[in-house]
C-alpha cells in the first residue's frame, strides 16, 4: 500500500556574497564543498530557517534576497530553496557539521563543489538571470531529470 500523504525534507540555502563578492562555501563530510544551508525545522519560516542553518554552519549572518532556484531531490525525496544572499556581519567560522569553511571566486568555487547536482546548481545561480529556474534529478547514479524557469 502507498503512503497517502506524501512527505518531502524541506531545505533552503543560499548563494552569499561578500563585498568583494566572493561566494561562502561549507565543506560537509559526506558532499564536500557546497553552498551554507540545511533543513528546515517544523514551524520555522523558509528565511528564518535558513538564517539560523548558516549561522550555525559557518557563524555568519546575512541579508537574504530573492529566490533563484528550486531543486527537487526526486531519489531523497528532498526539496530545496535557494536564495540570494548578501554577507552582513560576523567571521566565517567552521562547525561540528562543516569542519571547512572559505570565501572563494566563482571560479575557485566551481572547482571545489565536486558533487553533480551541487555543481550544476552552482553554474545555474553564478547566471543571475532573472528567472527562477527548477530542476528535478536522482542521485546514484546523477541523473536531471527536468530543468525550466518557473
Amino acid at each position: 500500500m502507498s503512503d497517502l500523504h506524501p512527505r518531502h525534507i524541506v531545505a533552503a540555502s543560499a548563494l552569499i556574497r561578500n563585498d568583494k563578492g566572493e561566494i561562502a562555501l561549507v565543506k560537509a563530510e559526506r558532499r564536500g564543498w557546497e553552498l551554507p544551508g540545511g533543513q528546515i525545522e517544523v514551524g520555522e519560516t523558509l528565511p528564518a530557517g535558513l538564517q539560523r542553518e548558516i549561522f550555525e554552519e559557518c557563524g555568519i549572518e546575512v541579508e537574504l534576497g530573492r529566490l533563484l532556484h528550486v531543486r527537487s531531490n526526486l531519489s531523497a525525496s528532498i526539496v530545496v530553496f535557494l536564495f540570494q544572499a548578501t554577507y552582513v556581519s560576523g567571521e566565517l567560522r567552521p562547525s561540528d557539521e562543516t569542519p571547512q569553511v572559505r570565501w572563494a571566486d566563482s571560479e575557485t568555487a566551481l572547482r571545489l563543489i565536486k558533487h553533480p547536482a551541487l555543481q550544476l546548481n552552482l553554474r545555474a545561480l553564478l547566471q543571475e538571470d532573472a528567472q527562477v529556474r527548477y530542476d528535478a534529478y536522482q542521485t546514484d547514479p546523477f541523473v536531471l531529470v527536468e530543468t525550466r524557469a518557473i
